[in-house]
């Protein structure tokens, strides 16, 4: 029986430098390499950032960024519409110049002549006074989107500011569950009727309206999660460090709740813009004299009846819709990519 003989360990180590210094000579063998401060900084260097991160995760949503751009456009063209060529106020009254009535109910596309002497041609009719239903619904549109935003801004600082007293003093909790119960259980719509009906019709009465109670879904919310990551490691090392109250709660706290946050925002919007419509559409909201949505769907539910005056509730009910479903599609996608878990 023959013995096969397997090489040494040294044998093998001898074979395989011999080979390398065929293959390579001593000078790529051994190389220096100088010393390079700014290189070793960069070995603990990490490039991420939450923000771009959120925005990056946001723009992959392509029906968000579409919904997104259209109200942004919308927001845009509210403002800039009176200031463009041949518009009529949304207070003015067109009348006709040979009998001096106003041009009623004119349906959309409509070309006349005004009692300044030139043609104009309103885009999406007259309503029963001969105002033009193209800058009242834009008028309007910016009306309720200004109480939207206010009351939702409202909203955010004072229920954060609650929500985070809440959960994080454990002193103050008992305080805020009872005020929550007691406040919690008065329906909205009492609420908004008490308060528009007492005090004089107008924006400012609507904003302190819907301002009441509003704090309080954001408030529970804030409250919840920070119940849930108040204990956590990192803050219970905080609070043995010395570190002060407020820097954990903007440091360690309040990131975490970023995607809470935007969602009860973007949600609010039209829900307020929704209240202000109700409120006006019983009768209790912003007097005729100022354009809101409200205004102009109040209006137009008058028309429903004549086929050929329902273009005065069918548009601004666009508007509407179109603010509405913008707002809650972008305000969900935004959420879930302000979720850090979302993040690579």
């Amino acid at each position: 029986m023959a013995i096969i003989k397997h090489p040494s360990l040294k044998q093998m180590e001898d074979n395989i430098e011999k080979q390398l210094r065929k293959e390579m000579s001593d000078e790529e063998l051994f190389s220096f390499v100088e010393f390079d401060e700014s290189k070793v900084e960069k070995t603990g260097y990490s490039n991420y950032s939450y923000w771009r991160s959120t925005f990056i995760s946001f723009s992959r949503n392509k029906i968000a960024m579409f919904l997104l751009s259209v109200v942004l456009i919308l927001v845009v063209f509210t403002f800039i519409q009176p200031r463009l060529p041949n518009q009529l106020s949304h207070f003015h009254v067109s009348n006709d110049p040979t009998t001096g009535l106003p041009y009623r109910n004119l349906p959309p596309g409509s070309t006349v002549m005004l009692a300044e002497g030139r043609m104009h041609k309103f885009i999406l009719g007259t309503n029963s006074i001969g105002q033009d239903l193209w800058s009242r619904i834009w008028a309007g549109t910016r009306t309720s989107l200004f109480i939207g935003v206010v009351v939702a801004m409202i909203e955010a600082v004072v229920g954060i500011l609650v929500g985070i007293l809440w959960g994080y003093v454990r002193k103050l909790d008992f305080f805020f569950t009872e005020l929550y119960n007691v406040l919690d259980n008065i329906p909205v719509t009492i609420i908004l009727i008490l308060v528009a009906y007492i005090l004089p019709p107008g924006i400012s009465t609507l904003i302190l309206a819907m301002s009441l109670t509003g704090w309080i879904g954001m408030a529970r919310f804030i409250r919840n999660f920070i119940i849930i990551i108040r204990d956590r490691e990192y803050n219970l090392a905080s609070r043995c460090l010395g570190t002060k109250t407020p820097k954990i709660i903007m440091k360690n706290l309040l990131p975490y709740l970023v995607s809470v946050i935007m969602l009860r925002v973007a949600l609010s919007i039209p829900a307020n813009i929704g209240y202000e419509v109700f409120i006006t559409y019983i009768g209790l909201g912003l007097p005729a004299t100022i354009a809101s949505l409200g205004n102009l769907i109040n209006v137009g539910r008058k028309m429903m009846m004549s086929p050929s005056l329902r273009y005065q509730l069918i548009y601004p009910t666009i508007i509407l819709s179109i603010v509405t479903i913008s707002f809650y599609v972008s305000g969900n996608a935004f959420s879930d990519a302000a979720d850090p878990k979302q993040h690579v």
